[in-house]
């Protein structure tokens, strides 16, 4: 005997109404069973025919795979328990509901068939009402399945899209606002790319460091990232006869400059009272655009915060943003060389910057250099 059977000659070509049947495997090793179920069922499914376990496997290797499995309990070789754990055990195949035929009634042999993993079960002889009536409900809650997945998996396809989109146009105005600061200053965009990296390179080096990993979590290193180039942001309140004057500022004129912290902090408020719950962006974004300039040891400003009262985003920016200057040409000043800002930075340990971000930026010297290179001002290339 053949070990698998077709309902319809294998040279016909299936009709456009034949694809559209669910498909129904039918697997018994009795080539009567198999004739009576094909001619049952053949007029609504499109029933295909094994007679026995490791020819319905192999039959199912191949796509499509059918809607509802059709399996006899009792057969040669492997017999149905062993057929339905092996497509339980398959990702590709674990969801097809199998039915199992079967001329046992013992409760423990039903047991066991759940077990297996069977959602129903026929018992022989078959009653044709009873097959008919278990098959389409079987049907109906696969496509149900079906659509309930494809619906599934669409909405989570289309949260990806819109969230993807929604942080694109953020990223976009986050950049858009800070090159609008600094288009404003002597400085370019570059160093708002430059400083950003300086800062994720600090926040990744400290994560490792025990006492800082549950503060910066990969989370909030990202955040710290995009917020780290608004750290200048209130400078477009500044005017651009002291923003953008080549020489050095008078006392007043630097009393002036140094309220841009406080600027960029009312800009980000002014962006949080629009939203219906706090940001750890903005909030981020706000620490470093008010506290960038205060000094490890209080002679910073625009508070006077000494130690770990400033908040570690700023004390990360603080150090950033003092090297990108050095190693930068500016109006007031020619690029230094990095060993020279290396200096300047190991001089201020323990006054101007944190001692751990100091000790963190020295192991990553040289990565510091390669990103000071990696983003050169253009005019400098």
């Amino acid at each position: 005997m053949s070990s698998v059977l077709q309902s319809n000659p294998a040279s016909s070509p299936p009709s456009a109404e034949r694809v559209a049947k669910p498909t129904v495997l039918v697997v018994d090793d009795a080539r009567e069973n198999l004739q009576l179920i094909n001619a049952l069922l053949k007029q609504q499914y499109h029933v295909r025919l094994a007679t026995n376990g490791q020819s319905a496997l192999k039959m199912l290797q191949q796509l499509p795979y059918p809607d509802l499995i059709l399996l006899d309990i009792v057969m040669e070789g492997m017999d149905g328990y062993e057929v339905c754990r092996a497509l339980k055990q398959d990702p590709a195949l674990m969801e097809l509901p199998v039915i199992f035929l079967t001329a046992r009634t013992e409760v423990q042999d039903e047991e066991k068939g759940f077990e297996s993993g069977c959602v129903d079960y026929i018992t022989k002889p078959i009653s044709p009402s009873i097959l008919k009536a278990r098959v389409a409900t079987h049907i109906q809650l696969k496509a149900a399945n079906d659509i309930l997945k494809d619906n599934n998996a669409y909405l989570a396809a289309e949260v990806i899209r819109r969230t993807s989109e929604v942080q694109a146009v953020q990223d976009t105005t986050i950049m858009a606002m800070a090159s609008l600061a600094e288009t404003r200053d002597n400085e370019t965009g570059m160093h708002i790319k430059r400083t950003q990296h300086y800062v994720r390179l600090v926040a990744e080096y400290l994560s490792k460091i025990p006492k800082y990993a549950e503060e910066l979590p990969l989370e909030q290193i990202q955040i710290l990232f995009k917020s780290a180039p608004l750290h200048d942001i209130g400078k477009v309140g500044i005017p651009d006869a002291i923003l953008l004057k080549p020489g050095g500022l008078s006392v007043s004129e630097f009393e002036i400059m140094k309220t841009h912290p406080a600027l960029g902090r009312i800009t980000i408020e002014h962006a949080e009272e629009t939203l219906v719950s706090p940001s750890s962006f903005l909030l981020t974004a706000k620490q470093i655009a008010y506290s960038h300039h205060e000094k490890w040891d209080g002679s910073g400003y625009p508070e006077g915060l000494a130690g770990e009262a400033i908040p570690l985003s700023a004390r990360m920016m603080a150090l950033a943003d003092v090297y990108d200057a050095l190693v930068n040409k500016r109006v007031y000043k020619p690029a230094f060389s990095h060993q020279e800002a290396t200096e300047i930075i190991v001089k201020g340990r323990g006054s101007h910057f944190d001692p751990a971000i100091v000790d963190a930026f020295l192991d990553l010297a040289e990565d510091f250099q390669q990103i000071a290179v990696l983003y050169k001002d253009t005019e400098e290339r």
